[in-house]
């Protein structure tokens, strides 16, 4: 067992929370009861993940897609009333790191993407203060774009959406997980042969045609998976709690 007030401090430093600036709160979310021992992860806090973590007896509930997001209704009513209640009453915590966890350089989800695809790291995609998100870097081995795509799919489990309009190999590439389709713009001025995102706009089809450069939508679920799994089985060895990451299928 853990006090909550200590791993949510850990988790805040670890994934040093203080550096971004996101569209919504980082850390705890829900307050439930004081010491925790089992965990359960998962990518978003639906209502059929919270029924999971009840069923798994869990302290906490940790997630990378959480609740409180800017622009969004207050009131707690409907949807978001019943998901509150459920965790409320079973004294579950509610753990949340959304961008803290795509960036980080050990259990992030752009780093894990990269291992899973056998992408090497060149450095971020983009420049400006605070963590990088989005990276680049190459292909280990250069491959034409229908084989990286067989890639995708075999190793995420899912098949990706894919805008041919680059060179006939795929050599460089620039990646973010989750909804940056729009980054897209960023690795055609950077001359890179390709993009990976999660989701995919009506207008990034376009932008790949006429840049010269593929699109490669692998979904956003499937996208951001690795992280909040990576960043569980972490807490559990520091802390020695019990963790079980739960995959609700999404095919967004």
């Amino acid at each position: 067992m853990v006090e909550l007030s200590r791993l949510v401090e850990y988790l805040d430093e670890f994934l040093d929370v203080r550096s971004f600036s996101d569209y919504a709160p980082n850390g705890l979310q829900v307050e439930g009861r004081p010491e925790v021992g089992r965990v359960v992860s998962g990518v978003t806090a639906s209502r059929e993940l919270i029924e999971r973590a009840v069923t798994l007896g869990a302290d906490a509930l940790l997630v990378h897609h959480g609740y409180f997001w800017k622009g969004e209704d207050s009131p707690l009513v409907g949807i978001k009333r019943l998901r509150l209640k459920r965790l409320l009453e079973n004294d579950i915590s509610l753990l949340a790191y959304h961008l803290p966890l795509d960036a980080h350089p050990e259990v992030g989800n752009n780093v894990l993407l990269a291992r899973a695809l056998d992408l090497e790291i060149d450095g971020p995609m983009g420049s400006g203060s605070g963590a990088a998100v989005a990276l680049r870097g190459r292909l280990g081995e250069p491959l034409p774009a229908p084989r990286f795509s067989a890639r995708i799919t075999e190793r995420l489990g899912r098949e990706p959406l894919v805008v041919p309009g680059g060179p006939s190999t795929v050599k460089t590439i620039g990646w973010c997980t989750g909804a940056a389709q729009d980054g897209i713009e960023v690795a055609a001025a950077l001359g890179l042969d390709a993009y990976l995102s999660g989701e995919i706009s009506e207008r990034t089809v376009h932008v790949a045609r006429e840049a010269g450069i593929h699109y490669f939508a692998a979904g956003h679920h499937a996208t951001e998976r690795l992280g909040v799994a990576a960043l569980g089985a972490h807490l559990a060895e520091r802390f020695g709690l019990w963790h079980e990451f739960v995959d609700i299928d999404n095919p967004a």
